[in-house]
């Protein structure tokens, strides 16, 4: 069954575009992993044209980020300090990617930042996986996790960051810069998407 999508310009298969509805649903519910991450790839290498599948996906993160927040918010689990931070930092971003885009489309670069900062993305996530999932062996392997376990006193570089805070509902005293960095970055990557 097809219908014909407008914004893309071209007929698309219901029952394909459900089915991968479900399957990110899924692995999304399942894994905690965001829905875009997923839903952008697999709408691009469906035929859908890349700023239709990056709009496509943003809606569905919109939508399923409010819901998932006002879940969590019900049951005390949203730092809103925390996201406060966030939303500055991703603020910053949004603005920095902005003017990137701009630069790169001038420079005729856009696209092949884009697949570069895609792959390295996704590069990075890979092997700070594998990297976890190897110690984790190594620890269950050897099972001296008291002997690994961090001593209550012992601090590592971030720890000596400026701009202290404490954010109650997390239970955290830390510094702002990472939350100010994740949120700039998260959002410099949204935007050199678009």
């Amino acid at each position: 069954m097809h219908i014909y999508l407008p914004i893309a310009e071209m007929p698309a298969n219901v029952l394909l575009f459900l089915g991968m509805g479900a399957a990110v649903g899924f692995l999304s519910g399942l894994f905690g992993v965001g829905g875009g991450f997923l839903l952008t790839p697999l709408l691009i290498f469906s035929g859908i044209p890349t700023p239709v599948a990056v709009g496509t996906a943003a809606a569905q993160i919109v939508a399923s980020s409010v819901s998932g927040a006002i879940a969590q918010y019900r049951r005390n689990n949203v730092d809103i300090k925390m996201g406060i931070v966030l939303l500055a930092g991703g603020v910053v971003g949004s603005v920095i990617g902005v003017q990137m885009v701009r630069i790169l489309r001038l420079a005729g670069q856009f696209d092949l930042f884009v697949a570069l900062a895609y792959v390295t993305f996704l590069g990075a996530i890979g092997t700070l996986m594998m990297i976890e999932a190897a110690r984790t062996i190594q620890r269950t392997r050897l099972d001296q996790k008291s002997l690994l376990a961090r001593r209550s006193g012992q601090h590592n570089w971030i720890h000596k960051l400026p701009l202290k805070m404490r954010f109650q509902r997390s239970k955290l005293y830390i510094s702002a810069v990472p939350p100010l960095a994740i949120g700039a970055g998260v959002f410099l990557v949204i935007e050199a998407e678009r």
